[in-house]
């Protein structure tokens, strides 16, 4: 059962590592620094939005419009910090008791 919840809490870190890239080459592509008619940017790029869209897309709709600014990912890497705290420390110890 200890595997199981260092499986997940595995799998929430890398989830988050990959939002914060996303996020990076976001700002990359947007300020001009690397060009999406590079082939490896734009697979990375499709790549990285397909896995962090569906789950910032109910953030994003929940959230008021702050102009150009988007911290839905953020957002999702405070919640998966605490759903991440919540597991490890919380659940885990009950269930192992």
């Amino acid at each position: 059962m200890v595997a199981l919840f260092y499986l997940i809490d595995t799998v929430i870190n890398i989830y988050i590592w990959l939002l914060i890239i996303w996020a990076v080459l976001s700002w990359l592509v947007a300020f001009n620094v690397v060009n999406t008619s590079n082939r490896l940017v734009y697979l990375v790029g499709d790549f990285l939005n397909r896995i962090t869209e569906p789950a910032l897309r109910p953030i994003r709709r929940i959230m008021p419009n702050l102009g150009g600014i988007d911290i839905s990912p953020m957002i999702l890497i405070l919640l998966l910090i605490f759903l991440r705290n919540l597991l490890l420390y919380d659940v885990a110890p009950a269930l192992l008791r």
